[in-house]
């Protein structure tokens, strides 16, 4: 197609997604130049990634430290028997080249922090939140505000779980919806604490990537000031609003998260 610095390859490769009026060969060059860190290849890091590689992003980096667990694999869908005991983000990174070559796919083996989160998410235009860590998801806010970056997050919880996108054009941040509460307690459990179903998180995943692709094309209607509540045992979709709160935007380093 002439005017495209698409290569005949890619606009074979992605044809049905430039099919779409709303993204259009456009859209895919946008696509093709944005870099995305996804940070968490677990359950939620798995269909995230494995869609993002597979619609043709630039860059899609992995920020991940741990290793293939049994119990992981009844969603960590990028996973099989003989990975247990290796490194996720170098297994992680061999089946994505397998799905698609195109991809640059850089990967951290390391612990997202508030000594690297800066750092590390410079390089980079959207980052997705796909931890189970209650700490981390503050350090990837504060980076994401101090940097002007938006993020985009998932939670499971049993047969539940939310997506929303924060930091979007000045929206709401994850502080604004979740408030930093120091007593475990009140604290939301992990999967490996509360149990999941591992279709979950695959549906929210999905609907994570989707929320990626919709903010680098600038299609569709975007989770920003709201939230997607999703219950997969009485399949309620369910959105409500969140308040922005200007504190929350007014961040200069990384609060300490105790």
């Amino acid at each position: 197609m002439a005017g495209t610095t698409l290569t005949p390859r890619e606009v074979r490769r992605y044809s049905r997604q430039i099919m779409i009026p709303e993204v259009g060969i456009a859209g895919q060059e946008k696509i093709r130049k944005a870099r995305v860190i996804v940070v968490g290849a677990g359950g939620l890091g798995s269909p995230v990634l494995q869609y993002l590689v597979a619609a043709g992003v630039g860059m899609a980096g992995i920020a991940e430290f741990d290793t293939v667990d049994e119990t992981n694999l009844q969603r960590q869908v990028l996973y099989g028997s003989d990975d247990v005991g290796k490194l996720k983000s170098i297994i992680a990174k061999e089946r994505l080249v397998h799905l698609n070559s195109l991809v640059e796919i850089p990967i951290l083996n390391l612990r997202i922090d508030a000594k690297n989160a800066i750092r590390v998410f410079e390089n980079y235009d959207i980052v997705v939140d796909a931890t189970d860590n209650y700490e981390a998801r503050y350090v990837i806010s504060d980076a994401c505000v101090i940097l002007g970056k938006p993020v985009v997050h998932g939670s499971v919880y049993k047969s539940e779980a939310q997506v929303a996108v924060f930091n979007y054009n000045g929206g709401p941040t994850y502080r604004c919806l979740h408030p930093y509460v120091k007593d475990p307690a009140l604290r939301h459990p992990r999967a490996e604490d509360a149990g999941i179903l591992g279709v979950l998180a695959g549906i929210t995943g999905t609907i994570m990537a989707s929320e990626v692709l919709k903010i680098i094309t600038g299609t569709g209607e975007i989770l920003s000031g709201k939230v997607l509540l999703v219950n997969t045992f009485n399949y309620q979709f369910t959105v409500i609003k969140i308040k922005s709160i200007p504190e929350n935007h007014n961040i200069r380093e990384i609060q300490a998260i105790y």
